[in-house]
């Protein structure tokens, strides 16, 4: 079975410029836990997740670093502090989304959008038609069911 023969056709997104607070509510409201964001040509610019909300309304980790001589080291990585940060502060999805999004294309199998998403560890993903538009979305549990399902 292929991807196309699955998927979610009728995807609810958002647009980069839609607030934090709409999404929260379209994931409450649609028991989702990830939305595409896409832009007026249907094309992905990124994806939000519950994570992302968690992340922009918790408190930031400051790295862990050790100050010698008056100069700071870190022991974890700042960039990672520095993006929780920037997260943090976002009101708009723009600034919360997570930009690098995984997606599969309608014709891949079931089984290897099943590796894909165990590799690379996300809950869904957003399916791209040949000119990089977003056509349908399929979640771990659309596969799940799939792999696992007895008639």
């Amino acid at each position: 079975m292929h991807i196309k023969d699955m998927m979610t056709k009728e995807v609810i997104t958002v647009s980069e410029d839609d607030t934090v607070a709409k999404c929260a509510n379209l994931l409450t409201t649609h028991d989702l836990s990830g939305l595409p964001v896409v832009d007026d040509e249907g094309y992905v610019k990124g994806i939000i997740t519950e994570g992302d909300l968690i992340k922009h309304n918790s408190k930031v980790q400051v790295p862990a670093s050790l100050e010698i001589l008056g100069g700071i080291f870190y022991l974890d990585n700042p960039n990672k502090f520095y993006d929780d940060v920037k997260k943090s502060m976002g009101y708009f999805v723009k600034t919360v989304m997570t930009e690098d999004v995984t997606t599969v294309n309608p014709n891949e199998k079931v089984e290897n959008a099943a590796a894909l998403l165990v590799r690379k560890k996300v809950k869904r993903l957003p399916v791209l038609d040949e000119a990089g538009k977003l056509v349908g979305i399929v979640s771990r549990k659309d596969i799940m069911h799939h792999l696992f399902h007895t008639e």
